[in-house]
């Protein structure tokens, strides 16, 4: 098992946000449905470790992800949070500032293909760039540390329907192309169901539903 959450709870301001959560994430594509504010945010910040729970375990291919350094753990699941982040400069910049953390050849002709980008896109300024081309290159600078993990939160939530589109067929390619699994925050069950192969539904920080998406579709 790639993730396995046990009875789970995490409070953030004063609220529950988690409660005696107790969920498994396979190896493949899985993805976390919900409505808004039902902690599945929450629930993949602590798959890299950016935050930790208050009670009970999570745990990375058998092991609790407390004992793991949040540094060595983030070079094997990289997170694309929901709004993109680049830095200052070009394309470029961003790739090879990702790879030089893990030690990595930078080939951004490569990254920014697998991210659904043409090569030239590398010379281009970050602040130039649509919301939907930021969120190929949050991707691409993701790979660039080869991660075995991708976790995206909400990737298409600010997209039209079009660049919605174009990122799901980059997440679906990403699979075949790298082997990497991926967990992908979504509150679009259609979405779920056409992306993954494993679902976990939550609903006020609590387990409604887990299952492979043919007996348990979002």
């Amino acid at each position: 098992m790639l993730f396995e959450l046990e009875r789970v709870s995490l409070r953030r301001g004063g609220e529950r946000v988690l409660s005696g959560l107790t969920a498994r994430i396979p190896e493949g594509v899985s993805a976390v449905v919900g409505p808004s504010g039902s902690g599945k945010s929450t629930l993949l910040r602590l798959l890299d470790r950016l935050s930790d729970p208050d009670e009970g375990i999570v745990r990375f291919r058998g092991r609790d992800t407390r004992e793991i350094d949040p540094l060595v753990l983030r070079r094997e699941v990289a997170r694309v949070p929901q709004l993109p982040a680049l830095l200052d400069g070009t394309v470029a910049d961003n790739l090879g500032f990702a790879a030089g953390l893990t030690g990595n050849e930078c080939d951004a002709e490569r990254l920014l293909g697998l991210a659904g980008l043409a090569p030239s896109f590398a010379d281009r300024e970050v602040e130039r760039l649509s919301v939907g081309e930021q969120q190929r290159a949050m991707i691409a600078r993701a790979l660039a540390g080869g991660p075995e993990v991708l976790l995206l939160d909400e990737p298409t939530s600010a997209l039209d329907e079009a660049a919605r589109d174009s990122i799901e067929r980059t997440v679906a390619d990403l699979r075949r192309s790298v082997g990497a699994s991926i967990v992908i925050v979504t509150h679009d069950p259609a979405q779920a169901n056409r992306l993954a192969d494993w679902i976990v539904r939550i609903e006020a920080g609590r387990l409604v539903s887990e299952g492979a998406v043919a007996e348990v579709p979002a």
